[in-house]
């Protein structure tokens, strides 16, 4: 069964990682710009075939913003691992594990603009529960930029379960809520953690919260209460970053 991925920035990243599994790209016939010239021009590279259509014909293979390019493409390399492979993924990491918990986060917009932030901030796997949460949609490859296929996403069937698996492996989890009594400068955020992040809205659910360590918050200046999820992910996951380094 084919899939798609569609958008320049996501169709040029796939090029560069993973062009094999890119069967053709279709680009809009009219549209004449740079971007798309190097675009063109990596997958004549890569030996990609590259056939052009109408806007109209790009509009029926998918109803998102496809700016214009879409790869049609085979079966794609899945950054999707089941739970019980979490053990052999911990084994694999170099160094003190750095782990994302996602509690629900529905919005397939927001599940990829977190795993383009835990790629580029060196998280080594995101854990999500498979009930009230979105995986990984033709939406989310397009705002991840890539990291949908890069980093390891995993939905587990019982979340607090898996977190406290995870702490008996001496991960400590940091869960971020707008009650907690320290934020996240004043933490201590080195070491084996996860970061928990809630669901857009509500929150993190009782029982993930009651299992966390610690509950952090991140300080808000301005009469805005609360981040989008995506944005607070971004902001947790890389003062992480600037403590480890």
């Amino acid at each position: 069964m084919s899939e798609i991925v569609f958008g320049i920035h996501a169709v040029e990243v796939l090029l560069k990682r993973n062009s094999g599994a890119i069967q053709q790209i279709y680009v809009q016939n009219n549209r004449r710009d740079q971007r798309l010239h190097k675009l063109i021009k990596l997958a004549q590279n890569k030996a990609v075939k590259v056939v052009q259509k109408s806007r109209e014909e790009l509009d029926e293979l998918t109803e998102q913003r496809h700016q214009g390019v879409i790869a049609q493409c085979g079966s794609l390399k899945k950054s999707s691992y089941h739970e019980k492979q979490i053990p052999e993924l911990l084994q694999k990491i170099d160094g003190d594990p750095f782990i994302l918990i996602l509690d629900g986060v529905t919005d397939p917009h927001n599940l990829g603009a977190c795993l383009r932030s835990a790629d580029a901030a060196g998280v080594h796997m995101v854990i999500a529960p498979k009930d009230n949460a979105t995986g990984i949609t033709d939406v989310t490859r397009k705002v991840a930029c890539g990291a949908a296929e890069a980093i390891p996403f995993i939905m587990v069937t019982n979340l607090v379960r898996t977190m406290k698996l995870l702490q008996e492996q001496g991960i400590w989890f940091y869960g971020t809520a707008g009650e907690a009594q320290h934020d996240i400068y004043q933490s201590d955020l080195a070491g084996p953690i996860a970061i928990v992040m809630g669901a857009e809205g509500d929150g993190m659910r009782r029982l993930t919260k009651e299992t966390c360590d610690h509950l952090i918050k991140i300080p808000m200046a301005g009469e805005v209460s609360s981040l989008n999820v995506s944005v607070a992910t971004g902001v947790t996951l890389f003062e992480v970053v600037r403590q480890r380094s």
